[in-house]
């Protein structure tokens, strides 16, 4: 009996005075008379437990899965807004709720770090939350938003030196980073319609057309929302990566690049399963996220993804390395404090 093991879930339910908080964070740029102290954000424990009691654990318990590996809410993250200063507060507060969380259910919710990253500068500046956030709060992972713009793509493609430092602080943990970008402000990309999955698509092939994992061949990326395009055009990327005189695409990419199951219908999930091997598939739903709503042609809910899962092809052995296997070997941390608890 596998555990089931939910790679993808965000905060998107924490109590309305973070939103209202937040809220008086960007008008406090320009104004600062308005800026808020963190001091003044109140939540308590008994409002963070009927959020997730009456919204993500109610969902895991009716729908089967176990745990969650929980990081804020992505679209929150919004990194082009203010500058340095206000991302690492705001970070260091998102984050805190989600070790809270995992505080008050431990054996469901296990943290993921977002990180205070801002247009334009230096990657060392996420440094110290990383530090922070494995060492104090047992963080197994990290989200990495590729382009902090909101959609205007201003920062390096993912290969570049520029973001070498945060891969080398990685390495030092044996930790690994979900591709996730957040808001779009540019109004020609929906954020969860188009932004995201341009950006899963788009640093896919970033990493195609570099050689990241020669320098760092620990480094492991997942790219979430079913990989975005590149199992549908699976053979077109083939294609490119031999037209860029790179090694064969499975070779090239697939020893560091790892594939989750947020994807909403059953033929979506069915080609995922087929075109990449079970080994670089994790499961995961991103409930309560992008699609909220029940499937009229099925009675339930889009993100209930394992009820896909359950009806592919797959073996029980398959479904075992997607459901816990994977998850365990892509997060090392996490596998370590599972085996704490004797699972």
């Amino acid at each position: 009996m596998s555990l089931i093991i939910d790679c993808h879930g965000h905060y998107t339910t924490a109590p309305k005075a973070l939103e209202e908080w937040r809220k008086r964070q960007i008008a406090g740029i320009t104004n600062p008379s308005e800026m808020p102290k963190v001091s003044e954000l109140k939540i308590s424990d008994d409002e963070i437990r009927e959020s997730i009691e009456l919204n993500q654990l109610k969902f895991m318990k009716e729908r089967g899965s176990d745990i969650t590996i929980f990081s804020p809410r992505a679209s929150f993250m919004a990194h082009h807004i203010g500058d340095y200063n206000i991302s690492a507060t705001w970070a260091s507060i998102c984050n805190e709720l989600c070790y809270r969380v995992s505080q008050l259910f431990p054996d469901h919710f296990v943290p993921v770090a977002m990180l205070p990253q801002s247009p334009g500068v230096p990657t060392e500046t996420c440094l110290a939350e990383i530090d922070r956030c494995v060492k104090e709060y047992g963080n197994v992972g990290i989200n990495l938003n590729p382009d902090p713009s909101g959609g205007h793509w201003t920062s390096p493609p993912l290969t570049d030196p520029y973001w070498f430092p945060i891969y080398e602080k990685m390495v030092e943990y044996d930790i690994p980073a979900m591709i996730h970008v957040s808001t779009s402000c540019n109004h020609c990309f929906h954020t969860t319609g188009a932004h995201y999955l341009n950006a899963d698509t788009t640093s896919f092939m970033q990493c195609l057309q570099g050689d990241l994992f020669k320098e760092f061949p620990t480094l492991r990326f997942i790219v979430p929302h079913g990989g975005g395009a590149a199992p549908y055009h699976w053979g077109r990327f083939r294609g490119l990566a031999m037209m860029l005189k790179k090694p064969i695409l499975e070779e090239h990419l697939l020893n560091n690049i790892f594939f989750d199951t947020c994807v909403y219908h059953q033929p979506g999930i069915d080609l995922l399963l087929d075109v990449i091997p079970h080994k670089n598939v994790l499961f995961a739903s991103e409930m309560i996220g992008a699609v909220r709503d029940i499937d009229p042609r099925t009675g339930h809910y889009f993100d209930d993804t394992k009820r896909y899962i359950e009806a592919s092809r797959l073996t029980d052995e398959q479904k075992h390395q997607i459901y816990e296997g994977n998850a365990r070997r892509v997060f090392p941390r996490l596998d370590a404090l599972l085996k704490s608890r004797g699972l």
